[in-house]
Parts: C-alpha cells; sequence; structure tokens
C-alpha cells in the first residue's frame, strides 16, 4: 500500500483509478530522471572546476607575455 503525498494530503496509490495510476508512474518517471539529472549537472560542474584548475598554470605563464588576460 505505498502512498502518495500531494499537496499535504495522502493518497493510497492502489485505491486510485488507473488513469491516475498512469500519472502517478509518469510522475515518479519524472521525478528520478530529475535526480539522475542533479547528479549529472553535479559531475559535469566538478569536471569544469577541474578543467580550469588544469588550465590555470597555462594562464599564469602567459601573465609575462604579451598575451594579456581580457579584464571584463
Amino acid at each position: 500500500m505505498p502512498n502518495l503525498i500531494i499537496d499535504n494530503k495522502t493518497y493510497d496509490i492502489d485505491q486510485l483509478p488507473e488513469d491516475a495510476k498512469a500519472q502517478v508512474v509518469s510522475l515518479q518517471f519524472v521525478d528520478a530522471e530529475v535526480v539522475r539529472l542533479n547528479a549529472l549537472v553535479a559531475v559535469c560542474l566538478t569536471a569544469r572546476n577541474g578543467y580550469i584548475n588544469a588550465l590555470r598554470p597555462h594562464l599564469a605563464q602567459l601573465q609575462g607575455e604579451d598575451i594579456k588576460p581580457i579584464q571584463h
């Protein structure tokens, strides 16, 4: 007897009509996708920070040359 909580109300999923159960399945899928995509964003941000850290020594070498970083 799994429950669904929407708008602070608890519903017994087994008691829902089939149309509603199909919506619950879609909701569960979307919730799982949001979790997966948030994990992917975290991985990408970690990789991005790693690439920036790997780039910093190369940029530091340019400071003594004619090529200067663009100031924003």
